[in-house]
């Protein structure tokens, strides 16, 4: 597990490295990343987290979420991570990064400065059970009606990402 995060300030620049749980604890800005995986019908893979993730366990997210470890350039990180979390291996561009703050259960917060990345495969996700129990690929039209649906069913940053139109679900 990556125990140490990259602190940022709000233009990106480095101010330091910090523990990931304590980070998390005292809500400091962070650098992450997200990655959207599509197949070649436009779906979009989903992953539901393990139950036994620290935070957000069991709920369905973009295809692979992580930190770039310090001094990793971040696609690189994107690139290990889904290989480490799903068994995938494709090219990646960045789509988009926001910063965003939200609270998580167990008075855990989640604010980073997430790097999109998108990647186009149609290879079948190998995932580490230590990291997804599930996952499937997903229409964005359907995606969008049970983002609305089931709301608490995804991580509140997939939502904002959705509600960002960085994935777009029309």
């Amino acid at each position: 597990m990556n125990d140490q995060v990259v602190l940022v300030d709000t233009q990106d620049n480095p101010i330091g490295i910090g523990d990931k749980l304590l980070t998390h604890i005292q809500g400091r800005l962070h650098r992450a990343l997200s990655v959207v995986i599509f197949n070649s019908n436009g779906e979009i893979l989903l992953q539901q987290r393990a139950f036994t993730k620290y935070h957000s366990a069991g709920l369905w997210t973009n295809t692979c979420c992580s930190h770039p470890m310090p001094n990793e350039l971040t696609l690189v990180a994107a690139q290990r991570r889904l290989m480490e979390e799903m068994g995938i291996s494709c090219d990646l561009v960045l789509a988009d990064k926001f910063i965003y703050k939200t609270d998580l259960d167990d008075d855990l917060t989640e604010h980073e400065l997430d790097y999109v990345f998108f990647g186009h495969t149609d290879s079948k996700p190998k995932p580490n059970p230590d990291e997804v129990c599930n996952w499937r690929y997903i229409s964005p039209k359907k995606l969008a009606m049970e983002l609305k649906q089931h709301p608490k069913t995804f991580t509140s940053w997939f939502h904002i990402m959705c509600e960002k139109e960085i994935v777009k679900l029309s």
